[in-house]
């Protein structure tokens, strides 16, 4: 399968419609993800037009968001690899460890907040954030993720710039 994650995008400020450089990998997709500060519910529908989406909450996100669907942690598998996505992980000091005592049975943790792309690996489980594809803040591209996730593992990950 392969997966597109998206994390901070912060409708309408940032985001006013897909940028073409994601909609070029959202095109692609078998799976969405959004790791929260979404803000707008209308950016779930355009992502849902590519493939199926699922979204945690993010400080920034309203009632709208929440009642689209979106909760604050999500546990699920994809292709039998066991998934965990939460916003916000903490800070950068100790997080493989939390995330790993937070979720014990995940081989991959989805997490946002930061909008700085991270892809790490330690202590039984791969913690992963695409940054954000409109909202760079300090980081020199907008960014993405995808996966390629089969037979249970994680083939495949990369943090694609967008921007």
């Amino acid at each position: 399968m392969r997966v597109v994650v998206l994390s901070d995008t912060h409708a309408p400020r940032r985001w006013r419609g897909c940028p073409p450089g994601v909609a070029e990998h959202l095109r692609e997709a078998d799976l969405i993800l959004h790791a929260g500060d979404v803000c707008t519910s209308d950016v779930l529908d355009e992502l849902s037009a590519f493939a199926p989406v699922r979204a945690v909450l993010g400080n920034n996100d309203g009632p709208d968001v929440a009642v689209w669907g979106a909760c604050d942690v999500d546990r699920f598998e994809i292709d039998g690899l066991a998934v965990a996505m939460i916003h916000d992980a903490g800070p950068a000091a100790g997080r493989i460890a939390r995330m790993h005592r937070r979720f014990p049975e995940a081989r991959l943790v989805v997490f946002g907040h930061s909008h700085i792309p991270l892809d790490e690996s330690g202590e039984g489980v791969r913690i992963f954030n695409p940054g954000s594809p409109t909202d760079r803040r300090r980081q020199p591209r907008g960014t993405l993720g995808v996966l390629e996730i089969g037979g249970g593992a994680l083939v495949h990950a990369r943090i694609v710039p967008v921007t």
